[in-house]
């Protein structure tokens, strides 16, 4: 097949309908601003596919099911952003620092907690870290953390769970010590058995609802403000079905769902209760 130019774009159109297919996919709103940025992003997938050119590829996506592994790669390339482990140093004062010592308190022996659009599995692993080193009794108490990303590729590298040094930078030295190890002495870390334990990863779409038992706690940073106000009330309708009253939901702080908040009491720009 031809090659593509490597100044080549998405025409206007091109770049209208390649927007709305991924706002229908996954309710997330590209901007028609970022022409080059998707057009960077989708030449990647012609190099991958060997598809000359984007109104060919724009085609065959359109006649794929959304379970085909190239939708996969697709929004893969459009949706990827930074992750690391203690991403947000407030979250994890305020889960070390007051949920698990209430939670202790309270004397339950279970928590539930979802981890939502978590990407390749930092998050969840954070979270894991954390209930680890603050659960007393921890063997005696039921641990889930469910991690769900719309990427299957990410969600096999989240069970893979394989951290390079930058993703690892923030965790803090004794917790690093005592739940990661490095692999055949490279700078590679992996999780010990006991978060692995706690762990599980799926692939799942905010816009559909989660077939899982209610949440104590729900983490959902840094996705929604790629959404618009119609698609984060469906994202918030699901997440909100799938908490408890009483439940927290840590989300990022400008995300931009403060009006969208009814069942909720705000506690910090970024913490929610769920009434």
């Amino acid at each position: 097949m031809s090659s593509l130019a490597v100044t080549a774009q998405v025409t206007d159109d091109q770049m209208r309908r390649y927007a709305k297919m991924i706002y229908d996919v996954a309710g997330i709103e590209i901007s028609l601003a970022k022409k080059q940025l998707l057009s960077n992003r989708i030449r990647r997938r012609l190099k991958e596919s060997g598809i000359a050119d984007f109104e060919q590829y724009y085609n065959f996506l359109k006649k794929l099911p959304i379970s085909h592994a190239e939708w996969d790669g697709f929004l893969q390339e459009v949706t990827t952003h930074e992750t690391y482990l203690f991403r947000d140093d407030s979250n994890w004062k305020w889960l070390r620092g007051t949920f698990l010592p209430e939670f202790q308190k309270n004397g339950k022996s279970s928590l539930r907690v979802w981890s939502a659009a978590c990407s390749t599995g930092d998050e969840a692993y954070s979270i894991a870290t954390c209930i680890a080193d603050g659960v007393r009794n921890l063997s005696a108490t039921r641990i889930q953390i469910v991690g769900t990303d719309i990427g299957v590729g990410a969600v096999q590298e989240a069970n893979d769970a394989k951290f390079n040094e930058r993703a690892m930078r923030l965790v803090p030295d004794d917790l690093k010590r005592r739940y990661f190890s490095q692999m055949g002495g490279a700078s590679i870390w992996e999780p010990n058995a006991k978060l692995r334990a706690m762990t599980k990863f799926r692939q799942h779409n905010l816009l559909d609802r989660l077939a899982e038992s209610p949440f104590d706690l729900v983490f959902l940073k840094n996705v929604l403000i790629y959404f618009n106000t119609d698609s984060k009330k469906r994202v918030m309708r699901n997440v909100e079905q799938v908490m408890k009253p009483g439940s927290y939901l840590v989300a990022g702080a400008a995300e931009g769902i403060s009006d969208l908040m009814d069942g909720f009491e705000r506690i910090h720009p970024w913490l929610y209760l769920r009434k």
